[in-house]
């Protein structure tokens, strides 16, 4: 689109998560006027850490957003998978590096956030507000929120995470499937650790049912801890006892038992483990989704945000290139839905059937279900 064309643009971003702020900043250096409207009265991003890949901080340096990222999170070089009890599976760098000339970051994802919203400019996040209805027009959209607020855009990108109501409302009304999961987060000061953390390198320790990663965020002098265990309760905060989680890494390493055994309950963030199939058409004419609203994953591979932030670059160079928001949005999918796909066909392999059989006998969680033809 011409440069006259994209300053026209009136867009609308709904969710200011990873995806929405990630296309807010790409989306404003075009020249389009910009608006992120968040359901939540203030953003409080809960869990642990995550790794920023060297391809997603390309998009960061040239955006030029990459110091307010690198400025709270740490650089790693490579990832290394183990048993439980320690012995060595395998261990590579980071990928993409030669590529991109990046090195992956490790960050906490309340940093990460308030990193991103940080270089928005002030003004364009509007808090508090709740979409309840849009209606699709073709070239323009309208957007009705819960306090009462409306809304016109030329372009409305859903970034509204995995019960998004732009997916719900317009392109699929498929609920989240239930991965038979769990995953218990919480970060740790280094030193409850155990000696376990001595790099700025993620582990992960696979036992049976259940895997532990620990990830560096040495800028805070934090650990994340992450288990990750199958179990057959979908509730979405499931309530967990310590001696659930002591259950599920018995037989591990003993210093991973006995920081289990020191987490304070209260701040470990419980959850049942959800992603979406994949959704067939991600745009209208004027309506388009991004992350998790379009591919919420599994979180083995740990591609959910770095997706996000690709989707976010790949929608402004789709509209700098095309004629057209229509076109551009065509362009997006194409270039876009092919690799989630394959992500999230790929973070659904997270267990073998053994593994499988020993917590569902018999039977196999949603997400390892055949799909039907």
């Amino acid at each position: 689109m011409q440069p006259s064309d994209l300053k026209n643009l009136n867009i609308a971003v709904i969710g200011a998560g990873y995806g929405g702020a990630a296309a807010a900043k790409a989306l404003s250096l075009l020249g389009a006027t910009v608006d992120v409207y968040e359901q939540a009265s203030r953003i409080r991003e809960v869990g642990a850490g995550i790794g920023l890949r060297p391809s997603t901080m390309d998009r960061f340096r040239r955006w030029g957003v990459i110091d307010a990222i690198t400025k709270v999170s740490s650089p790693s070089d490579y990832f290394e998978i183990l048993t439980a009890t320690g012995g060595p599976i395998m261990r590579e760098p980071w990928p993409e590096i030669e590529s991109f000339g990046e090195r992956t970051h490790l960050i906490h994802r309340g940093d990460f956030i308030e990193a991103l919203l940080s270089v928005l400019p002030e003004g364009m996040v509007h808090l508090g507000h709740k979409l309840e209805r849009i209606e699709d027009g073709g070239e323009r959209s309208v957007l009705a929120f819960a306090n009462g607020a409306t809304a016109e855009a030329d372009l409305v990108v859903g970034a509204d995470g995995i019960k998004s109501v732009v997916r719900k409302a317009l392109f699929s009304d498929q609920e989240p499937v239930f991965s038979g999961e769990h995953a218990y987060r919480a970060v740790i000061d280094v030193d409850d650790a155990h000696g376990m953390v001595a790099d700025d390198n993620l582990r992960m320790y696979i036992g049976r049912g259940t895997k532990v990663y620990l990830l560096p965020l040495r800028h805070r002098g934090q650990v994340s801890f992450d288990i990750t265990a199958l179990c057959p309760d979908g509730t979405w905060a499931p309530c967990v006892t310590k001696d659930d989680l002591l259950k599920t890494v018995e037989g591990f390493d003993e210093r991973i038992v006995d920081i289990t055994r020191g987490l304070d309950m209260d701040a470990v963030n419980c959850r049942a483990v959800y992603d979406i199939d994949p959704v067939e058409v991600w745009h209208s004419g004027s309506v388009v989704l991004v992350g998790d609203a379009a591919h919420s994953m599994l979180h083995h591979q740990g591609q959910g945000a770095n997706s996000a932030i690709l989707d976010a670059g790949a929608l402004a160079d789709a509209l700098a290139e095309a004629g057209s928001v229509k076109e551009a949005l065509a362009l997006y999918q194409a270039a876009r839905k092919p690799v989630t796909d394959e992500l999230q066909r790929i973070s659904r392999q997270g267990w073998t059937e053994d593994e499988v059989d020993d917590v569902f006998p018999g039977q196999k969680p949603a997400s390892q279900q055949p799909k039907e033809a």
